[in-house]
């Protein structure tokens, strides 16, 4: 009965507006010594504090004019009332906003710097630009490439939506398979700009000859956003400089002052190379992607912070949502955390169950218009992701059954996270089987092959490349050169500090039967749990960290936050630890920059020049090629002929061919790899002697691969070093180089 009334009391109606009490919490009120700026939630003005005497009462989400400002004048508002400002708050505004992108014009300058250092990337021919995207950078630009090229811009879209030319002789929606709608806009934009520029008599590029030396062939080389390459890659970097911004404006926001958005800045800065690799890649999905997860986080920041919800808060949550998840595949993954960790913060009281609804069903919204926007992509329904928002909408459904379970609160906690758990998995399994879908099966696979001695073929092909293995044991001890590791444990240590505070009097005091309906300050938990998340995701897949080491750089923000160092601040000039720390941090940053910067490179790839040129030049336009998946990339893009494999592998039937492909580089007998190849239609087969003989790490190698999966003929000489020293008699060499073989396969 005790654990009834006290939950009685958490759900009843919220109480009337308060006036101001004179005396304040220092954990509310306590000034941000010597910044002049308070925290995130300050109190109303007290009659100790100088200039209170002008301004109009408490201060309130109401008291903003949302009806004349829109979404935009509210997050001005919310952005002047995280920094603390209000009569000179317009201009201060503005400064943060100019701050913001002076942050995002560096970023841009930073990453296009380092990206024409590497390749020289201006002085390529079209051949060289196209070969320099390689494997999925190179599959995602040929559907850009494809609609520039088109007619018309409908008819580059349907010729996409109706390709035959990725998976011959399927035809295939990429649309819909591969997250192609960045490709769809910037290949708009560029036939709009360029028309516009026509129209206008603008030169839009600028073209020369360039003399490559070495007996090679002089080449032309165009500059200028008139180029499609340059044009795809100048909106790329416009975009992730903008992401800076939003970061700057995060870490402002986060800790209440700007000096926090500095802090993330350049934390982002001195660890650039473990924060992105847009300077290096710039076609993939997250390059398109997470610039606006930025944004959506701190969307969901300020929603968890806000003490009213409007609607334009979570109007621009779904827009991002979408925009986040449409162009990556991977995004449903990192939602999923999102939401796992807001709904850790709801049980543990951190926010109201009305607020974690709106956020639910803004998630569910945006989910289902993905799903329609692509086409009706199967995957999204049968998601971890998907699974987990309408078990966790049932749960808050069922809350008033919970509240009669007459256990213990920590109980009751448990009980709620084990419903979760569990039933998101059952329902994945459940809709998974219902709809027949095995497309994400690798991935479970993956994560197992993690913990287990599973292997199989597709497993080994991700857990042999570098980026899918574990976490280097180097990472840890460049984030503390840098000084991010330890900045960020302090940052932790005290929200865990705040956790357990909180929760030691709800679990020690039960029989007072009070409690506070609401924790304050749910954004730093929220923001904690997230950061747990990331760091399981970057060390069981190094590729993740690329959401772990940003997210400690809005983490490290926090060292600014009167909410968990004001008793710091009240000693020591907040300006004086945050520069120190900088400077601490600026000893080992500013040589991570200088390593980068002094990388000078030039792109070359003469082999697979040669290649694409023969291909071109010697084979009629619907040869069927298949090969290694990076090479099949630039045979498609550069050489537009049809291929049966290539490197997007989150296809069941996409793997299943590769698989037979890759069948060459295996112990089996000629007559059976051929005969297989038959049935794909294969006309040439593309061999790399260095594939059949690299090894990134012991049992990597391709011969060792298939001896885990046919341990039949274990033993046996790989295929691929017989057929290069003779492919005769199942087939024909008719093209070879220092790197590549081209086989005909001889139909019998």
């Amino acid at each position: 009965m005790v654990l009834q009334a006290r939950n009685k009391h958490r759900e009843a109606a919220p109480k009337p507006p308060q006036p101001p009490r004179a005396s304040q919490s220092p954990l509310r009120g306590a000034p941000d010594a010597g910044a002049g700026e308070p925290g995130p939630e300050r109190a109303p003005p007290s009659p100790r504090r100088k200039g209170a005497a002008g301004r109009k009462g408490p201060r309130a989400e109401s008291a903003a004019p949302p009806a004349r400002g829109g979404l935009g004048g509210r997050l001005a508002a919310g952005l002047r009332g995280a920094l603390g400002l209000r009569r000179a708050g317009r201009g201060r505004t503005w400064t943060t906003l100019l701050l913001a992108a002076f942050a995002a014009v560096l970023h841009w300058s930073h990453i296009t710097h380092l990206f024409e250092n590497d390749r020289h990337f201006s002085h390529l021919s079209t051949l060289e630009r196209e070969m320099a995207f390689r494997t999925e950078m190179g599959l995602y630009y040929s559907y850009f490439k494809t609609i520039v090229e088109a007619p018309s811009f409908l008819n580059g879209v349907w010729m996409i939506m109706n390709d035959k030319l990725t998976e011959y002789p399927l035809v295939i929606n990429t649309l819909k398979r591969f997250n192609l709608y960045p490709e769809v806009i910037l290949a708009s934009w560029y036939r709009i700009y360029t028309k516009i520029m026509d129209l206008i008599g603008i030169q839009t590029k600028i073209c020369w000859t360039v003399t490559r030396g070495e007996g090679l062939s002089p080449i032309e080389s165009c500059e200028g956003l008139g180029d499609p390459a340059c044009f795809y890659v100048a909106v790329i970097f416009i975009l992730n400089g903008l992401m800076m911004a939003l970061f700057f404006i995060y870490g402002t926001y986060l800790s209440g002052s700007r000096l926090g958005g500095l802090v993330t800045v350049l934390c982002f800065f001195f660890n650039h190379g473990e924060c992105t690799r847009v300077m290096w890649t710039p076609p993939l999905r997250e390059s398109f992607s997470y610039p606006f997860l930025v944004l959506q986080m701190l969307l969901v920041t300020h929603i968890l912070r806000a003490t009213k919800l409007y609607r334009g808060s979570l109007i621009a949550l779904c827009i991002s949502n979408v925009f986040f998840m449409l162009p990556w595949q991977f995004a449903q993954f990192v939602l999923l955390t999102q939401i796992a960790s807001l709904f850790a913060v709801y049980v543990v009281g951190y926010i109201d169950i009305c607020k974690l609804q709106k956020i639910i069903y803004i998630h569910m919204i945006s989910l289902a218009l993905c799903f329609v926007l692509m086409f009706g992509n199967s995957m999204l329904l049968t998601s971890y992701y998907a699974s987990s928002l309408v078990i966790i909408w049932g749960i808050l459904a069922m809350k008033p059954h919970f509240l009669r379970i007459n256990v213990s609160e920590l109980s009751l906690w448990v009980i709620q996270g084990c419903f979760c758990l569990f039933g998101t998995v059952i329902l994945k399994y459940l809709t998974s089987k219902i709809f027949g879908i095995a497309d994400d099966a690798h991935i479970g696979n993956l994560l197992t092959s993690k913990f287990f001695s599973y292997k199989d073929f597709d497993t080994l092909l991700y857990t042999c490349a570098a980026e899918f293995d574990f976490m280097e044991k180097e990472t840890p001890l460049r984030y503390t050169k840098t000084l991010l590791l330890p900045v960020v444990l302090v940052v932790f240590i005290a929200i865990v500090r705040k956790i357990v505070s909180d929760m030691w009097g709800v679990l020690t005091k039960q029989q007072t039967h009070i409690r506070k309906p609401q924790f304050d300050h749910g954004e730093l938990v929220y923001h904690a749990l997230q950061l747990l998340a990331y760091t399981a995701l970057g060390i069981l897949i190094m590729r993740l960290k690329l959401f772990l080491t940003p997210h400690m750089c809005v983490m490290a923000s926090l060292i600014c936050s009167r909410q968990l160092f004001g008793w710091l601040f009240c000693k020591v000039h907040p300006g004086a630890v945050v520069l120190a720390v900088l400077a601490a941090m600026s000893i080992q940053g500013s040589a991570n920059l200088q390593t980068q910067w002094n990388i000078v490179g030039e792109f070359s790839n003469l082999p697979q020049e040669e290649l694409i040129e023969w291909i071109k030049y010697s084979t009629k336009p619907d040869a069927v090629f298949a090969g290694a998946m990076p090479t099949m990339a630039s045979v498609k893009l550069s050489a537009l002929r049809p291929v049966v494999n290539h490197p997007h592998y989150e296809d069941a039937g996409l793997r299943a061919r590769t698989k037979i492909v890759y069948s060459m580089y295996s112990r089996k007998a000629a007559e059976e790899v051929k005969r297989e190849l038959i049935k794909l239609q294969v006309n040439y087969y593309i061999l790399e002697e260095s594939w059949c003989i690299r090894r990134s790490k012991p049992g990597c190698s391709m011969p060792e691969i298939w001896d885990v999966e046919d341990p039949a003929n274990a033993g046996k000489p790989p295929l691929c070093n017989l057929l290069v020293k003779d492919s005769k008699p199942h087939f024909t060499t008719v093209f070879q180089n220092s790197v590549y073989k081209v086989l005909e396969v001889i139909e019998e």
